[in-house]
């Protein structure tokens, strides 16, 4: 598709920058970890650069670690062309799609225009964006305080003493005592 065919017919020189977006919400500076719960909702938001031309639509994805791909939003993952935000239910998602449940799990979040993904990069129109990764987890069923119990720290000692770094200085200091004793003993005569 040329820069001509799109949306809104404007004239694009070829010397103006391909288009982007940038993250907004969340923010991309640590991993995003959303719970897959009731009344949870994710919303990513961004603002457009360099966009000459605005899209149609939007298609917005979330492609997990594990290959899977779903669509983000209320739309199936296709939202207006000029839209700088999509909320995501994934409490609902989860139970409307049973067959591709929501993996607990990191993912990308892939964003581009009517060209679809991998669509070469272009003057003046939205290239795909895939610069955000957040997670998903769901919370574990109580458990009574009594009925707990710590799978790391049940014979935890027993690790301490196995390890090689144990023994090396468990020797270390009864050489050092040995010595020191032997050392102290023959200044005393």
């Amino acid at each position: 598709m040329s820069a001509s065919q799109s949306s809104s017919a404007v004239n694009i020189p070829q010397s103006a920058p391909a288009g982007g977006l940038t993250i907004t919400q969340p923010p991309q500076t640590a991993t995003s970890y959303y719970k897959i719960a009731p009344s949870n909702t994710i919303t990513f938001a961004w603002n457009f650069t360099d966009v000459l031309s605005t899209p149609t639509h939007l298609t917005v994805s979330a492609v997990c670690d594990n290959g899977n791909t779903y669509p983000v939003g209320p739309t199936d993952g296709v939202i207006p062309g000029d839209a700088t935000s999509v909320t995501w239910d994934l409490w609902s998602y989860q139970q409307a799609h049973s067959n591709l449940p929501l993996a607990e799990e990191t993912y990308v979040l892939h964003i581009w225009d009517d060209r679809g993904p991998g669509a070469a990069r272009q003057p003046g129109l939205l290239s795909e964006n895939s610069a955000l990764k957040f997670a998903l987890y769901s919370p574990q069923p109580y458990t009574p305080l009594e009925s707990w119990t710590c799978p790391t720290c049940n014979g935890a000692l027993s690790d301490y003493v196995a390890h090689p770094a144990f023994i090396s200085l468990s020797v270390t200091l009864v050489v050092m005592f040995l010595s020191g004793y032997s050392l102290i003993r023959q200044a005393i005569r």
